[in-house]
């Protein structure tokens, strides 16, 4: 059975394919764990460790770290804090297990930095931590066990007219870094989700994917270095959009009808497909962002920046 995914995020990709084909249990070849670490963050693990599973969601083998962060739009700077050091506990677990202590990291900031949604990618790049030019130079200012940490926020092929994957080896074989860190907007098939939700991953990224416009992989693979991926969901399509819209409408007639059969069935399927098709006008396709996405960003930006 072909689904159509239409998000980047591995936790949603399992729960539609469970969906889609009744599935009450695991997914063979998937494990999966729930962690909530206060009020507001929970973390979802999602562990891919079979090739068959990884074909079944659309995501190769690997670790699919999901944070999620509820009501971000008012949230405080002790929240951003915590949910900074979360993160960053995440991310180093994952990058001691690919190399060692003061081996150099570099950064890459994916997206198009004049437009909003997808300017996720360079703001948290201008705002890390730079060191590795000043472990080179000026040593005695920066503490001994500081990792060397270097960063570049490439562009888009449609300003730069090259690859993005091209401009990442050129800088790889320069500088030779042992793991690439790479950040990028993500889609998502949950309003809710929107610059709310952290996905970490060990196994590279394809450059929007979620939106139906894959570039050149950024991996292990196609680099010959580690890849962990940073992603935030900033998009969503309208049929998605329209879709939960129509579930908050049944919501709200079932208040006053809940022994409408109809209904309730209606609410119980998955809309999705029957939605965009009644949506989409030719070969068009639109995906939304909130109007607040960039507070949104600032706040995700902080997040990801304060301690990475």
């Amino acid at each position: 059975m072909m689904i159509n995914f239409r998000t980047d995020l591995a936790d949603e990709r399992r729960d539609i394919y469970k969906k889609a084909n009744n599935i009450e249990n695991e997914i063979e070849g998937i494990e999966t764990e729930e962690e909530q670490i206060d009020e507001k963050i929970k973390i979802i693990r999602v562990k891919v460790l079979k090739d068959e599973a990884g074909q079944a969601i659309g995501k190769p083998k690997g670790n699919y770290i999901t944070m999620d962060i509820k009501k971000i739009n008012i949230i405080t700077e002790e929240e951003i804090e915590k949910a900074a050091n979360v993160l960053s506990q995440e991310i180093k677990k994952l990058v001691e297990n690919k190399i060692q202590s003061k081996e150099d990291v570099l950064v890459v900031g994916l997206g198009n930095s004049d437009v909003t949604p997808d300017a996720l990618g360079p703001n948290v790049v201008k705002n890390l931590e730079i060191t590795r030019h000043i472990i080179n130079y000026l040593p005695q200012y920066i503490d001994e066990n500081a990792r060397p940490v270097s960063a570049i926020a490439p562009g888009v092929l449609g300003t730069t007219g090259i690859e993005t994957l091209e401009i990442i080896k050129g800088v790889v074989e320069n500088i030779k870094p042992k793991l690439l860190i790479v950040i990028d907007a993500l889609a998502s098939r949950s309003i809710e989700r929107i610059s709310s939700t952290i996905q970490i991953a060990d196994t590279g990224i394809s450059p929007g994917a979620g939106v139906g416009n894959n570039r050149k992989e950024i991996t292990e693979n196609s680099l010959g270095i580690p890849v962990i991926a940073i992603g935030i969901p900033t998009v969503v399509e309208l049929a998605t959009l329209v879709s939960d819209g129509i579930d908050i409408f049944i919501d709200k007639l079932q208040e006053k009808a809940e022994s409408n059969d109809y209904l309730n069935k209606l609410q119980q399927n998955d809309k999705y497909e029957e939605v965009k098709e009644a949506l989409n006008v030719g070969e068009y396709n639109m995906i939304v962002t909130p109007k607040e996405i960039d507070s949104l960003i600032d706040n995700m930006k902080e997040i990801v920046a304060k301690r990475n």
